[in-house]
């Protein structure tokens, strides 16, 4: 723990960072972080597209972990950015496995949130035998219905925000704003490209937060990282994420056996709680964490959510060793 239970922990800087061509013309930054001979542990950024950020190491205990965080295809600083074409979930899953042998690793705990906890779902899904087990948030499963509600349904509490969110297109279009934006997103126009981006990206900052935190939209609305997130966000929500319907609550039985840990947000706007409960009731062997006061993501003056997160990757990190043995 840290010296103070209410804290999180510092931010360690990499001791190591390298790019790892994958195919299709993309490269990955990766960075290495905490204990070289801890507990392997992989982080997957949201988004997706978003990029990872220091500050998201603050829940691992950097004596215990051997932490392993990277920028996505098209986000951050791989390369090239925004890119969409050989962009899909199952390019991420195999990106994760050349990450994993790359590195040496058999085995490592999977972490992410959001976005992040789809993406991790889905690999670990796909490869069981690689996994210590799971520690995941803000749960996203790509169904219709969830992403839906974000372009749409959040106006019920959000109805100021979303106006202008609605409003950045024509009125004919704003029956689906997904569309809407998608096409101004992978148009020709860089400008309009542009512009796109940073209204969505205000819109979803203005809606992520327990508390209104001009900051956070701010770091949120740079334009080449908005671009870059707007772009390769609404190119997943379009194919649903290149999964079947209803494939992650299916086949969880195929990760039930491993030690897990839900974190959710009772007020998360961006990714409701509802989704969350449906993949705790299949996965009933998952320690389930609510947090009271806490929306989509944690901040300064916000910060339970971290604090929730670091405490289940400590129980975790406690019921390791005999894992990983």
């Amino acid at each position: 723990m840290p010296d103070d239970e209410s804290a999180l922990y510092p931010v360690v800087e990499p001791y190591r960072s390298l790019r790892l061509p994958v195919g299709d013309g993309h490269a990955l930054q990766v960075e290495l972080s905490g204990n070289p001979e801890g507990i392997p542990v992989v982080f997957l950024h949201g988004g997706p597209g978003a990029g990872t950020k220091p500050a998201q190491r603050q829940t691992f205990d950097p004596a215990a972990f051997h932490l392993v965080t990277f920028d996505q295809r098209g986000a951050g600083r791989s390369s090239p950015s925004a890119e969409l074409a050989g962009n899909t979930t199952q390019a991420l899953i195999a990106d994760l496995e050349r990450i994993r042998e790359h590195l040496g690793i058999e085995r490592w705990l999977v972490t992410g949130g959001s976005w992040g906890s789809c993406l991790g779902l889905a690999y670990g899904q796909a490869h069981p035998e690689r996994c210590l087990g799971f520690r995941l948030h803000g749960i996203f499963m790509a169904e219709r219905a969830e992403i839906d509600w974000w372009f749409h349904g959040s106006r019920t509490i959000f109805p100021d925000h979303w106006e202008t969110f609605a409003n950045f297109v024509p009125e004919a279009e704003r029956g689906d704003l997904l569309g809407a934006y998608y096409r101004r997103l992978t148009g020709p126009d860089r400008e309009q490209q542009l512009a796109a981006a940073v209204a969505l990206r205000t819109f979803s900052g203005k809606t992520q937060t327990f508390l209104p935190d001009a900051e956070h939209v701010a770091a949120l609305t740079e334009p080449d990282a908005a671009l870059a997130l707007a772009r390769i966000f609404t190119h997943y929500c379009v194919n649903g994420a290149f999964l079947q319907p209803g494939q992650l609550v299916r086949d969880v039985s195929r990760i039930r056996h491993l030690p897990a840990e839900i974190v959710q947000g009772r007020y998360d706007i961006v990714t409701p709680m509802c989704t969350a409960w449906r993949l705790k009731t299949a996965w009933p062997e998952a320690r389930f964490t609510i947090v009271t006061e806490a929306n989509h993501a944690a901040t300064p003056s916000a910060p339970a959510l971290s604090l929730a997160l670091r405490d289940a990757t400590d129980r975790l990190r406690d019921s390791m060793p005999a894992l990983a043995a």
